[in-house]
């Protein structure tokens, strides 16, 4: 993970994968913001490979982050990562713009019920289907 201080800007560069470990460093970044901030720009491009942790730690600092007033945007979505928040979400087919969608409140709400809800199944061992 790479934080930078660009403006009003605190600018993250994520790479490699985003999983429960990586997701705890994520979750660690706001540490990095000050006063002058105005704006939280995560980078993905360098993400190859992101698991329903990652995901958690990502919605997680997004909502955080505008909680503290800053506007968040989050940029380079990989086909995996897209993916997975297609799964999660019950999108069916490709070229679901999850990328765009993410921008979309009520869609990363849906996003992180649903992952909530798998990682749930998953810990007591009944399995998980994503669904519509």
């Amino acid at each position: 993970m790479d934080v930078q201080h660009r403006d009003s800007t605190l600018w993250v560069s994520a790479d490699g994968n985003l999983d429960a470990e990586a997701g705890m460093t994520l979750g660690r970044v706001l540490e990095e913001a000050t006063a002058y901030e105005r704006v939280l720009m995560v980078d993905l491009h360098g993400v190859v490979l992101m698991d329903r942790d990652g995901l958690l730690h990502l919605l997680d600092l997004h909502r955080r982050a505008e909680g503290w007033g800053l506007r968040v945007l989050v940029v380079g979505w990989r086909p995996q990562p897209q993916q997975l928040m297609a799964d999660v979400a019950g999108i069916r087919g490709p070229g679901s713009a999850t990328g765009e969608r993410y921008a979309l409140a009520g869609f990363r709400r849906l996003i992180e019920e649903r992952a909530h809800q798998a990682r749930h199944l998953a810990d007591n061992g009944t399995g998980w289907m994503p669904g519509p």
